[in-house]
């Protein structure tokens, strides 16, 4: 495992594995798997870094409850990861490990021994800095370390998801009727912002649009290394988005050029 020189030449304590649950509020199995994700954001697990995304899909609106967080966009990811797995069908609720390996969402046995075996693979370091929100937009730097897997993919996609902290909805009909739901770490855009080659690292500063109906004190952004064949994840992080209302450019720019 080879990582970039500073300031990403030593791995982190806790080496991170992304934790992906496809979910909906209407149906009646992922309540209890909304929950276990929120266990799995208190970082049981010593060693690893669980950094959590729940991606609602939208198939599940036509049974009487229209999930507010679901998107047709989350549901053709889910049927691609489907499609890997070679599975009959998609489901819910389903959890995916580091993009290998999958179980139903409230698997806690199997979910644990998932995310062992994840953390025990090659990581490439990756950070997010300078993470800003500021009048509708999203600002932050990704930057990664540089790589080279033996017998590895020649490249890696980088993507960035923006996601709510928490959530929460009073579900009016469907198989959730008349139940409170909580969530975190709701993903609610996601972006591909480049490749990272073999041999190079990525670099990049954020700027992305976000819902001017979003309170920008209650996102996060995610940023994960995929590789587009095998659809293994190599590299994960997370951090907090700070609100401002008058941002400073210059805190904004990492240092890439000094």
């Amino acid at each position: 495992m080879c990582f970039s020189q500073n300031p990403l030449a030593e791995p982190a304590e806790r080496v991170p594995v992304l934790a992906e649950l496809f979910t909906s509020e209407g149906c009646s199995t992922c309540p209890p798997a909304d929950l276990f994700v929120q266990t799995l954001e208190t970082q049981p697990i010593p060693g690893i870094e669980i950094i959590v995304l729940s991606e609602h899909v939208d198939y599940w609106n036509q049974q009487g409850w229209t999930d507010p967080y679901s998107s047709a966009e989350i549901s053709e990811r889910q049927r691609a990861y489907g499609e890997h797995f070679k599975l009959a069908d998609v489901y819910t609720p389903q959890l995916v490990i580091d993009g290998y390996q999958q179980m139903a969402g409230s698997d806690k046995k199997k979910a644990d021994l998932a995310l062992r075996d994840a953390s025990a693979q090659k990581k490439i370091a990756l950070q997010i800095t300078n993470a800003v929100s500021e009048r509708g937009r999203m600002r932050a730097h990704v930057e990664s370390g540089s790589y080279d897997l033996e017998k590895g993919p020649r490249s890696l996609d980088v993507y960035v998801a923006i996601a709510l902290n928490r959530a929460e909805s009073q579900v009016a009909r469907g198989e959730n009727a008349n139940r409170h739901l909580t969530h975190i770490a709701v993903m609610r855009k996601l972006t591909r912002i480049g490749k990272v080659k073999a041999g190079e690292r990525f670099t990049r500063d954020l700027d992305l649009k976000i819902d001017n109906n979003i309170d920008p004190r209650n996102l996060r952004v995610v940023a994960f290394l995929q590789d587009p064949d095998s659809w293994r994840i190599y590299g994960a992080a997370m951090n907090l988005v700070t609100a401002t209302q008058q941002a400073d450019a210059k805190t904004l720019v990492h240092a890439e050029n000094h």
